[in-house]
């Protein structure tokens, strides 16, 4: 009995981060845009990234599922290190959900047919099955009544609630948001802003990359600040908010807060 506790106790010792960045680097061209990333993200765990225009935040989250490709480093999910190309990365890259600022809906589909492709096409269910796991999805988003409409006869808010249930419907191990809110108008911010929190209590591991601070502060385990392509500070958000330690985190908090 004792033999077969150890490797389990050896394993929960040191569990696998989600997501799991070593030694990034990046270029676009001569300029650096991510500079030595280290940065693990655990199972459950909710990470914010801030900081200005320009630091790097949404080239770090497109690297993640390789939209952006690396000079040199590491990345894995879930233990697996990202290949790549190749079938391994396609696979590995519908364990990753992705919403990004627009929406890229199919505007010939349906909303619920938006939902639909991809688990029917990549993880081959049938249809039965793929529509009756978006409806329940289209529900949890809140849009269960739109399901029938195209994406242009929505508001922005509900075409980016159909892109989280779109990603969710692949039953993604981690979930990446790039500014899921900045091309929305104010009252619509909440309602995605309400599902992504709702997600967060669910313990769906996310990184969030947003200028929304009630989101951080609210519904995120760990804050990275990003300045010039270097993570400069993480920390939890009650710590970043009130007690930044950088002159960079200082500064750009003075800007966002003030207003």
């Amino acid at each position: 009995m004792h033999m077969q506790d150890d490797p389990s106790q050896a394993r929960s010792a040191e569990p696998v981060p989600m997501i799991s960045m070593r030694a990034v680097d990046k270029h676009f061209g001569s300029l650096h845009v991510l500079k030595d990333i280290n940065l693990d993200v655990e199972r459950g765990q909710v990470v914010v990234v801030l900081g200005p225009s320009g630091s790097g935040k949404s080239t770090l989250c497109r690297t993640i599922n390789r939209l952006e490709p690396i000079d040199s480093g590491t990345i894995a999910i879930d233990g697996e290190e990202l290949p790549t190309e190749g079938r391994k990365l396609a696979q590995l890259r519908s364990d990753v959900g992705m919403v990004f600022q627009s929406f890229n809906l199919f505007a010939h589909k349906t909303i619920v047919e938006n939902v639909t492709l991809a688990p029917m096409k990549v993880r081959k269910q049938s249809k039965e099955e793929a529509h009756a796991a978006a409806m329940t999805l289209l529900e949890r988003v809140g849009i269960a009544s739109q399901a029938d409409k195209y994406p242009a006869q929505l508001s922005g808010g509900q075409q980016q609630r159909v892109a989280i249930a779109r990603s969710l419907a692949m039953n993604p191990k981690v979930m990446l948001f790039d500014e899921p809110t900045s091309a929305l108008d104010p009252e619509m911010i909440n309602e995605v802003l309400a599902v992504m929190t709702s997600l967060a209590e669910d313990g769906m591991t996310m990184l969030v990359v947003t200028h929304e601070m009630g989101f951080a502060r609210r519904a995120s385990h760990r804050v990275v600040f990003m300045a010039d392509g270097a993570i400069v500070e993480d920390a939890p958000p009650e710590q970043f908010f009130a007690n930044p330690r950088s002159d960079r985190a200082r500064d750009f908090l003075g800007k966002i807060l003030d207003h």
